[in-house]
């Protein structure tokens, strides 16, 4: 639905609706990120978000915000409502039993129970609905959540540290630290988000990192909105093939989900229980890892590892996002380099990136760039 049929104060209420979403998204997954305002008489009347799982949706938060004031009054939402019962009732038809008489969302639900079938739902009660307004803003929002429900497979991205060259770590393997504290703080505010955080059996051996999400280590400015409490601790998945991640690595010394990825089955015992195994058939590809993993609800994928993976993933086609964090130094061409691309052999076919954002953190800077496939 074209943008123009909607007033200013419509984008107004829609933006506000986004800003309460973004509430949830620490918190939120596997669900969407979804924010609700209630509008009456050009007021606002009732306020809510979706922050987590189980929890009562946006909707459900704004009605109750808005008590009677909801009769006759009109929902700006981030998604469709839903239309089915879950973990709690459809929020369309929250809607309709409180007696609100319009519906703004600002795109449609591409999950299969909903799609659409939440608007009908208002339609067939007599409220006018109207679709898309902010629509890009919100698809941001749930770029993981929607991935799954598009495609089947995380939203990935791969983060990849390196100096001016292109070098990841000295010869000998040194790598800490290539870039500065605040670079490393905003990794973690990042790592926050994720439904997932995926290495490899190299790279614990090699660094025995904990994966995990440091609150402490935060920017300073997100440590007054997100207090500690909200913080949610992604599944770490670590590609084991040859079972060599022990009990004794600092990645269970975090308790939070650890998913072991091999085609065979090891001794579990002496792993923690938070700690399982994902078991894929013998010469699993990286495509059928992400069916996997969004079989399991996970919705958005960071990726923290060597050159092999990345140059796996960025080879088969399996990655998002590229977030670059390079560093004001030099390490030489004897260094290691970035990513391992060994089937690249002409310049024509060098996978192509499209600059989206760029950021200045301290001396380091922070280059984000997509896949041409998803302008």
């Amino acid at each position: 639905m074209p943008t123009s049929i909607f007033s200013s104060a419509d984008h107004n209420f829609m933006q506000q609706a986004i800003a309460l979403a973004k509430q949830g998204q620490y918190t939120v997954t596997p669900n969407p990120a979804v924010g609700c305002v209630l509008v009456k008489d050009g007021a606002i009347v009732g306020r809510g978000f979706h922050a987590k799982a189980g929890l009562p949706h946006a909707e459900r938060i704004a009605l109750a915000d808005a008590g009677v004031a909801a009769q006759g009054a009109t929902a700006y939402v981030t998604l469709e409502p839903c239309a089915h019962y879950g973990r709690t009732p459809p929020c369309a038809l929250g809607l309709i039993e409180a007696g609100v008489r319009r519906v703004v969302a600002a795109m449609l639900d591409p999950n299969p129970l909903v799609a659409g079938k939440g608007i009908q739902m208002l339609q067939e009660a007599g409220i006018e609905c109207q679709v898309g307004l902010l629509g890009e803003q919100a698809e941001a929002l749930n770029r993981g959540f929607l991935s799954r429900m598009r495609y089947a497979r995380p939203f990935v991205q791969l983060k990849l540290a390196m100096s001016l060259d292109g070098r990841t770590a000295m010869a000998n393997g040194e790598s800490k630290w290539i870039t500065g504290a605040a670079a490393r703080a905003d990794v973690q505010h990042h790592r926050a988000m994720v439904s997932a955080i995926l290495s490899t059996s190299a790279t614990v051996l090699a660094d025995d990192p904990a994966l995990n999400v440091r609150w402490a280590d935060f920017p300073p400015e997100l440590q007054e909105c997100y207090p500690e409490s909200q913080v949610r601790q992604p599944v770490r998945v670590i590609l084991d093939s040859h079972h060599r991640v022990t009990p004794q690595h600092r990645l269970f010394a975090t308790q939070s989900s650890v998913w072991l990825v091999s085609s065979q089955a090891r001794d579990m015992s002496g792993f923690p229980a938070f700690c399982e195994e994902l078991l894929l058939p013998e010469g699993f590809t990286l495509a059928q890892l992400m069916h996997s993993l969004a079989e399991r609800q996970i919705n958005s994928l960071w990726v923290e590892a060597g050159a092999n993976l990345a140059g796996s993933l960025i080879e088969q086609n399996q990655v998002d996002e590229l977030l670059l964090y390079v560093a004001p130094k030099l390490l030489g061409d004897s260094a290691r380099g970035l990513c391992h691309l060994p089937h690249l052999q002409s310049l024509a076919d060098a996978p192509l990136w499209r600059l989206i954002d760029t950021e200045q953190i301290a001396d380091d800077l922070k280059l984000i760039y997509q896949r041409y496939d998803n302008a």
